[in-house]
C-alpha cells in the first residue's frame, strides 16, 4: 500500500515501482510471468488504472492472476478524507489540503504462488526447490513424491526403486 503526493505525477512512478517490485520476486522464483495492463472497462470504481501480474501454470497451459497493483488516485483519500497540506509556493499554487493519491499492489498470493512453483518446479518423481528457497529449505533440493495413483485411481504409498 502507497500513499502519494497529488500534484507531481509520482502515483504513476511509484505504480511501476509496485509491479516492478512484483517482477522482480517472481523472477526470483524462476516462474515465468506476463504483466497485463486491465482495459478500463473491467476496472472497478476505485481504480484509474490496474496492472496484474499473470503466472504460467503449466497443467493447465495458460497464464493466471498472481498480483494485482491498482493506482486508485484520490478515490479511497476521498471517501477516507486523507489530506495532505500543501503550502503556498511559487507560480501562484495557492496551497490548501488536497487528497492523497492512493495505491494498492499484492506482491504474493501466498497459495496461489505455491500452486504456480509446485506446478513449475514439478518432476515425475517430485518437486525441485527453486535456487532461491534452497537456504531455507536446510540442504534440500528435491522433494520427493510419497504417495501415487494406482490404475484404480486410488492414492497408495510410492514404491521405492531399489537400492543399487
Amino acid at each position: 500500500f502507497v500513499v502519494a503526493r497529488p500534484d507531481d505525477g509520482s502515483s504513476q512512478q511509484l505504480m511501476e515501482e509496485l509491479i516492478g517490485n512484483a517482477g522482480e520476486f517472481y523472477q526470483s522464483l524462476g516462474i515465468p510471468y506476463r504483466v497485463v495492463s486491465v482495459v478500463s472497462g473491467a476496472l472497478n470504481h476505485a481504480a484509474s488504472k490496474k496492472y496484474d501480474l499473470e503466472g504460467w501454470f503449466p497443467h493447465s497451459c495458460t497464464f493466471r492472476e498472481l498480483v494485482s497493483c491498482s493506482n486508485c488516485t484520490d478515490y479511497q483519500a476521498r471517501r477516507l478524507d486523507v489530506r495532505l497540506r500543501v503550502p503556498k509556493g511559487p507560480g501562484g499554487d495557492q496551497g490548501g489540503n488536497r487528497c492523497v493519491h492512493m495505491l494498492n499492489s499484492t506482491l504474493t498470493a501466498t497459495e496461489r504462488t505455491m500452486c504456480c512453483v509446485l506446478e513449475n518446479y514439478q518432476t515425475p518423481d517430485g518437486v525441485r526447490v527453486p535456487e532461491v528457497l534452497k537456504p531455507f529449505m536446510a540442504g534440500v533440493e528435491f522433494i520427493p513424491f510419497r504417495k501415487e495413483i494406482d490404475a484404480k485411481g486410488k492414492l497408495v504409498p510410492r514404491q521405492q526403486p531399489p537400492a543399487a
